[in-house]
């Protein structure tokens, strides 16, 4: 599903509609969101170069990385970058991003020394204010786009960098903002899920028309490490591949999860999807102590109990009368023309009820009241 997720952001914000949102989850026992996060601006680059994305450009938020890490990130994948400067734009918060260098060079501390990338970047030096670095972003966006009626997207390489310098209510804002922006395609970000609380991490997932959840292949028992053994055992086991959930929110308000298995080399990542469906139930579904699916033996002792108002007739038909239009009297046996069947069980042989009403023009109980016999 992680093709899924590429050609959705590649399709962008529907009309009348926000701009698909992505958050790609990691912990640190499947610390592999950078890769992920990488593949996923990649393929997504490949699809702006080609003319194949609604989005005509790519605004990059780097926190963890420097653009030129993202020049030879483009390079390595057979991305050109010498044309970068017509689809591609980089926010540069890794360099300065609280602008210390910057005050150190005016008081002559250090030597203000500026390197050249291959991709065009911009420095900023006050990551706290985000109504600034979006006010920058919405700049370096139009500039890639022109003058045209065109959408591009964006990608913060880790949101958790941010949430250290700003609050999470203006970080909410801040992503808001971009998804209800008519300029803007698609937005994705990377969420360190081991830094944050459970509340943080959840109106971060609240705000994505998809997650993408990484998770170790083999899980430890009670997520405790207890001998040295065990620790090595399940290093070696997860060290190079893991799980790749996926949910996807759809219009109609239905949730879809799948799930994929991933390996990472040399020469990057690779997703495959598991062999059975079982597999992809089990590790989707959390461990309970019952279980939720049902045997064929199961299944068959349920379809033998009979339940209490079930018809229990043998074929024959069953007549039940409730007093409200008069029997034939061979039916009924008795000769009274106000006399009403309420119920006659044939089939069971346990007999029959007759009711007789005071009057043709009562109402069948009417002097009795209907919740006498309730412990009420």
């Amino acid at each position: 599903m992680a093709e899924t997720i590429c050609r959705s952001l590649r399709d962008g914000a529907l009309e009348g509609e926000h701009a698909a949102a992505l958050t790609i989850k990691d912990s640190i026992t499947s610390p592999f969101g950078p890769v992920v996060f990488n593949h996923v601006l990649t393929q997504l680059s490949s699809f702006i170069l080609a003319g194949k994305s609604q989005s005509r450009g790519l605004v990059l938020i780097a926190l963890t990385q420097s653009p030129s890490f993202y020049a030879n990130l483009f390079k390595t994948n057979g991305i050109e970058v010498a044309s970068s400067d017509k689809w591609l734009r980089v926010l540069d918060c890794y360099t300065d991003p609280l602008g210390w260098k910057d005050q150190l060079a005016k008081c002559g501390g250090i030597s203000n020394s500026s390197t050249s990338t291959a991709v065009s970047s911009s420095l900023c030096k006050d990551v706290k204010n985000l109504d600034k670095l979006f006010t920058l972003l919405l700049e370096l966006g139009r500039g890639v786009i022109g003058a045209e009626k065109c959408r591009f997207s964006v990608a913060i390489d880790s949101i958790s960098v941010m949430l250290r310098h700003a609050s999470m209510v203006s970080v909410a804002g801040f992503l808001s903002n971009l998804r209800s922006h008519g300029e803007i395609s698609s937005v994705f970000w990377l969420l360190h899920e081991d830094l944050h609380e459970s509340k943080t991490s959840a109106a971060l997932e609240y705000m994505s028309s998809m997650l993408a959840t990484i998770e170790p292949m083999t899980q430890l028992a009670n997520g405790l490490i207890r001998e040295s053994t065990e620790s090595i055992s399940f290093t070696e086991q997860n060290f190079d591949r893991g799980k790749f959930n996926t949910r996807f929110k759809r219009r109609n308000g239905r949730v879809r999860v799948v799930c994929e298995e991933f390996s990472v080399d040399q020469s990057g990542i690779k997703f495959k999807s598991f062999s059975s469906e079982d597999a992809v139930a089990q590790s989707i579904v959390p461990k309970l102590q019952f279980n939720l699916q049902l045997s064929e033996k199961e299944k068959n002792d349920r379809a033998k109990v009979v339940l209490p108002f079930e018809h229990q007739g043998t074929g024959k038909s069953i007549e039940i009368y409730d007093g409200r239009k008069p029997l034939n009297d061979e039916k009924l046996g008795v000769k009274p023309s106000n006399a009403a069947k309420v119920q006659t069980n044939v089939a069971s042989g346990g007999g029959e009820i007759i009711y007789f009403r005071d009057s043709d023009d009562e109402m069948p109980d009417s002097d009795e009241d209907p919740d006498d016999d309730l412990d009420i």
